[in-house]
């Protein structure tokens, strides 16, 4: 282990010792692409499965750095091609997701009369949560954004209504057909009803000390993990109306903190130019990008 150690500092000292100007323009761009990555894959399943595959990378570098384990070198060196190619499958989802968001970079949110129906929908939304909040019906609400829905749409039962009050009231009426699910809304249309949401993995549900939030929440949790759909549940158990996006869940929310949060979302954007503008249609979620959002 001596032998190791010194190998490793003299390394160390050999990469430092001829480091100069375009290296650390190198190495900040791999790091950028690294950042990059982390930022894609933030609140999803995916980075507890990024955690694992990291760490074996280090420990089998570790391991097959070392001359006293040839057998264990040779199989890390033959299994680990079939492992690179393996990546693809296991991140499909959000390989996905990051090329849908590279494409979209040079797109600008539609405003005017779009803008204005969007904010027509918003206070549909926000009254209807409140007197279902009222009455204790629950109800799963999920606005699309920029990620395409349609793959959940066809889970559902058509709509291409028009957003009401009183037609969400009424899909979410207790004990019929629409009532379980998620309904689905794009602008103005509320396309589908009685939708399948994809449940969350993440465990965020199971360290929260509340223990009422079911397969709503869940669900809620789940399409906010791999799209950037805004979500609107309401508990049948509390009432309680909550917001989630990317993942994050704010509770508790009365009339107008919701109205304010999703006015927040969809208000109309002037896009930055240049990188900072491309910064945030890639990662709308950011810090960075946050004060248009």
């Amino acid at each position: 282990m001596e032998g190791f150690a010194t190998n490793l500092i003299d390394n160390l000292i050999f990469v430092f010792e001829r480091l100069d100007w375009l290296s650390v323009i190198d190495l900040a761009l791999v790091t950028f692409i690294f950042f990059s990555i982390l930022l894609l894959l933030r609140d999803t399943q995916a980075i507890v499965l990024l955690r694992g595959i990291l760490l074996l990378m280090v420990l089998f570098g570790v391991l097959t750095s070392l001359e006293v384990l040839p057998a264990f070198s040779w199989l890390v060196r033959t299994t680990l091609p079939a492992l690179v190619l393996a990546i693809p499958v296991i991140f499909a989802p959000e390989i996905r997701r990051a090329l849908e968001r590279l494409g979209r970079a040079g797109v600008i949110r539609p405003s005017g009369r779009a803008s204005s129906e969007v904010q027509n929908t918003i206070i549909a939304v926000v009254n209807a949560a409140v007197r279902l909040s009222d009455q204790r019906q629950g109800a799963l609400i999920v606005i699309q954004r920029l990620d395409n829905l349609e793959e959940y749409v066809r889970t559902g039962i058509p709509m291409d209504a028009r957003v009401s009050v009183e037609i969400l009231l009424q899909v979410f009426y207790p004990n019929t057909p629409l009532h379980d699910g998620a309904a689905i809304i794009s602008g103005s249309r509320l396309l589908a009803s009685a939708c399948v949401m994809p449940l969350s993995a993440s465990g965020v549900l199971r360290r929260s000390p509340e223990r009422h939030m079911g397969l709503r929440h869940r669900a809620a949790l789940g399409i906010s993990e791999i799209t950037d759909a805004v979500v609107v549940v309401v508990s049948e158990e509390t009432g309680y109306i909550s917001v989630v996006h990317q993942g994050r869940m704010i509770r508790h929310l009365d009339a107008e903190r919701l109205e304010n949060i999703l006015r927040a979302f969809y208000r109309p954007l002037t896009p930055s130019r240049g990188l900072a503008g491309i910064w945030e249609r890639l990662f709308p979620g950011s810090p960075q990008s946050r004060g248009g959002d």
